[in-house]
């Protein structure tokens, strides 16, 4: 018997957690939720409840106040609950103090997101960039952090370092983050020597929030078999492949998705990861037109862009899954302004997203809708960019 078939799986039962502050009115807070409890999925839970609390800030002491958390045990007792996962990052006090009322496992988003890449990861680069992620975010956390728990007996939020690290003092964890940082600096210095054997080619990223179809797009361009499924973080490692359109070669790379409040610990251990972004010629921001707050997402990797220095790369706007956008057509009769899922795919087309600066194609990887429009402008694109590079090699066309 393999391995895996050896391996029980028991999906755990959570409940999710947020509240809605002056930063996040409620209808930002559903949404987060939402995509929360995707999360939750993808690292192996599923949602039996979803609890928010209006407040003007979150409690400094357990996040939600004590009314709202007393309703939370008495839940939890009732429903035998031992998962709960909160939509913000915990400080080491919030996370200490609503275990010791909650007595159960307690994960926040930075935690959860940190636990699907530690599953994710494949190659030994990535498992060391998200070990040195876990352990930068388990360092101020150490003292008396599930102290309750049989860590042994594993589950969501439980992989990676284990209980013998979780247990040593801080000067060990110390030395192990700069061991770490050690090991990426070499393998960094190794990738940056690759990138350089690869010649004068044109480089060409793909960007984009998470889950919105980089690697189907990647597969349809390069004919590889990079993994594209519909969970968050399907895509890790860097992947780069050569591409030939007629007499054009370029090089195109498929990197990780981004999301709102990315632990700033994997910003910055992927950052050597993203050096495909940072130094590419030209960024294909991939957006799922479908997700009701594709604005948003577009917003969130800009953001995450120049977070990594790559803010001022030339970029083209991919709306993919137009194959899946749906809206409401409002009555003739109706006069109220115009909601923004009263806008149809034709009038998005040729309403802002279109007038933009920033040049921008409309798609369906899955249906290979408008595919061949996409390769000719992107061929295009390339060409521009090779003309530029060497204004004098007319024969490369």
């Amino acid at each position: 018997m393999t391995k895996l078939l050896e391996r029980e799986f028991v999906v755990e039962r959570t409940i999710l957690i947020a509240v809605i502050s002056q930063k996040q009115d409620e209808r930002q807070v559903l949404e987060y939720l939402d995509e929360l409890e995707f999360l939750a999925e993808t690292a192996g839970a599923v949602t039996v409840k979803r609890f928010t609390q209006k407040v003007e800030y979150p409690n400094p002491r357990t996040y939600v106040g004590t009314g709202k958390l007393e309703e939370i045990k008495q839940y939890i007792i009732e429903h035998e609950i031992k998962l709960v996962i909160f939509d913000d990052e915990l400080s080491p006090s919030q996370l200490r103090n609503i275990e010791r009322e909650l007595e159960c496992k307690i994960l926040d988003r930075t935690n959860l997101i940190l636990d699907i890449f530690a599953a994710r990861a494949q190659t030994a680069y990535a498992k060391t960039q998200v070990e040195l992620a876990q352990y930068q975010y388990l360092l101020p956390r150490l003292t008396g952090m599930w102290t309750h728990l049989e860590r042994q007996k594993g589950g969501i939020g439980m992989r990676g370092p284990g209980e013998t690290e979780i247990e040593t003092d801080r000067r060990i964890i110390r030395d192990k983050i700069s061991k770490l940082k050690e090991q990426l600096i070499k393998v960094d210095k190794q990738m940056a020597t690759q990138r350089k054997t690869r010649g004068a080619m044109v480089r060409v990223a793909l960007v984009g929030y998470t889950n919105v179809g980089k690697s189907t797009i990647m597969n349809l361009l390069s004919k590889s078999e990079v993994l594209a499924e519909n969970k968050l973080f399907a895509t890790l490692d860097t992947t780069v492949r050569k591409v030939v359109f007629e007499n054009v070669p370029f090089l195109l790379s498929d990197t990780v998705g981004f999301i709102r409040k990315l632990p700033h610990q994997l910003v910055e251990s992927f950052k050597s990861t993203l050096d495909e972004v940072r130094e590419a010629d030209l960024l294909l921001h991939i957006v799922d037109i479908s997700h009701p707050n594709f604005e948003e997402q577009i917003n969130v990797v800009s953001n995450t862009l120049n977070e990594i220095g790559a803010s001022d790369k030339d970029v083209m706007l991919i709306f993919n899954k137009i194959d899946a956008f749906s809206y409401v057509k409002k009555d003739d009769d109706d006069l109220s302004p115009k909601e923004k899922t009263n806008f149809s795919l034709e009038e998005l087309q040729s309403s802002w997203i279109a007038k933009e600066n920033t040049p921008c194609i409309f798609i369906s990887a899955k249906k290979k809708d408008n595919l061949e429009e996409f390769k000719e402008f992107l061929y295009n694109k390339i060409k521009d960019v090779q003309a530029q590079r060497y204004p004098f090699n007319d024969l490369l066309y």
